[in-house]
């Protein structure tokens, strides 16, 4: 069997945890943020993990991680 490309987009935004899921960091973080309240700018920071519709397909983009 050949090897598997990696999805070189994916494997910066996401990180395979030990038990198996997947994390990632929220959108709207990166700029126009003086609009945005401090908040919501602090609730950006952390991060979460990917929905569990979307796992599946993440992990075939990671196939190596």
């Amino acid at each position: 069997m050949p090897k598997l490309k990696t999805h070189s987009g994916a494997k910066k935004r996401f990180k395979l945890t030990k038990s198996g899921k997947v994390k990632r960091a929220h959108a709207f973080k990166s700029h126009i943020l003086t609009k945005k309240d401090t908040k919501r700018g602090r609730r950006l920071r952390s991060g979460t993990y990917a929905d569990v519709t979307n796992v599946e397909t993440i992990k075939k983009m990671i196939p190596y991680k």
